[in-house]
């Protein structure tokens, strides 16, 4: 009988020690995840505090390339009186091509899609370029291939692609804040 009482208030023990300890666990596992959560947030804030001006400057040399690479700017940019379209052709590829080489460690602080949009403009400039430059006869000067460039981008049926890149540019920039 000894033994039976003795197991019996072992069990007891046992079961109220459990109960207090899901008890006080009921009660105290908010309060940690609370103070977890806060201490992630403070984690993401100091993280911010740091790496939203580097993100920022990513998206204003982002910006400014693909300001750089508009055949409007390039073109007036890189014009030379006198030199021929296929001179000019070799000198607006090489500094497309520059600028992107310049800019290509921002793709670390822009977002996928940002960069896939940069990555893509690049490409369909040069296409622009090269296609009309091959389009044009070979004594042609490169105020012609400026000319065939800019009437291209004028008849296009869609948007200018460089203001929805530069739209979708913004929009990034906005989700920061």
């Amino acid at each position: 009988m000894n033994e039976i009482t003795y197991l019996f208030d072992i069990v007891k023990y046992t079961l109220s020690g459990l109960l207090v300890f899901f008890a006080a666990w009921y009660f105290v596992k908010p309060l940690l995840l609370q103070n977890l959560n806060f201490q992630r947030l403070e984690l993401k804030k100091a993280g911010l505090k740091h790496t939203l001006p580097l993100r920022l400057q990513a998206y204003e040399r982002t910006v400014l390339f693909l300001e750089r690479i508009n055949p409007a700017n390039l073109l007036v940019r890189l014009h030379v009186p006198g030199m021929s379209a296929v001179e000019m052709h070799k000198i607006i590829i090489a500094d497309i091509r520059s600028e992107y080489q310049h800019n290509i460690s921002q793709q670390i602080y822009v977002t996928e899609m940002t960069w896939t949009v940069v990555k893509k403009i690049k490409e369909e400039t040069i296409g622009i370029i090269s296609s009309t430059a091959n389009a044009l006869p070979a004594e042609a000067s490169s105020m012609d291939l400026s000319k065939s460039v800019l009437t291209h981008l004028a008849n296009l049926e869609s948007e200018n692609p460089y203001d929805v890149a530069l739209g979708i540019v913004k929009r990034d920039i906005q989700s920061l804040f």
